[in-house]
């Protein structure tokens, strides 16, 4: 194997984003960096995100969507400091992060966080075709049916056993066992 193929398969940085409800309507969001072989390399999680009254009347079905996508996963990405080249999450609402920014986001319907389920989103428009990913199937963001060739590139550098869905489990697991130790007051979104 040339030393360029070896380089690049170091450089390959997998991206587990998931969010979870704690308590009555609190979210917060982690996202686990790793390296090809399932190695931490970074883990970071919001604060609790609570909406009010006010938006969960203004913003209605969208809410959710909005505080997992547009607040938790943008504010995870903006604050690690090892930028993944692929992120996997269990969550569909994440998955329209994508088009906020250039990196790859793959959905996991099969470790979905429950009360994530595409039918009962708007983010469901967004869900698009299937890509195999180690041994699991993982759907794109319908609207970037270019990001299976990055995926497909990735996914040549793992194992073709490879099990995706352990790491989001481990960062669900992670978030609970954080919020649990903690006492912090959710923040009003």
């Amino acid at each position: 194997m040339a030393s360029g193929s070896k380089e690049h398969k170091e450089q390959i940085r997998l991206g587990f984003m998931t969010a979870v409800e704690i308590g009555d309507r609190n979210y917060v969001g982690g996202l686990l960096v790793t390296d090809r072989f399932g190695r931490p390399l970074e883990f970071q999680c919001t604060t609790p995100v609570k909406p009010n009254r006010t938006q969960e009347l203004l913003y209605g079905p969208t809410l959710v969507p909005f505080i997992l996508g547009d607040l938790l996963a943008k504010a995870l990405l903006d604050r690690v400091s090892v930028k993944p080249s692929l992120i996997m999450t269990s969550r569909v609402e994440i998955l329209q992060l994508r088009t906020k920014v250039a990196i790859p986001i793959i959905y996991d319907e099969a470790s979905a966080e429950s009360g994530s389920k595409p039918a009962q989103s708007n983010s469901s428009q967004s869900v698009g075709q299937e890509i195999r990913f180690g041994r699991q199937t993982f759907r794109m963001h319908e609207d970037f049916t270019e990001d299976q060739s990055a995926v497909e590139r990735i996914s040549q550098q793992l194992s073709d056993d490879a099990n995706m869905h352990e790491p989001l489990e481990r960062v669900g697991e992670a978030l609970r066992e954080t919020m649990s130790t903690v006492t912090a007051r959710p923040r009003v979104a």
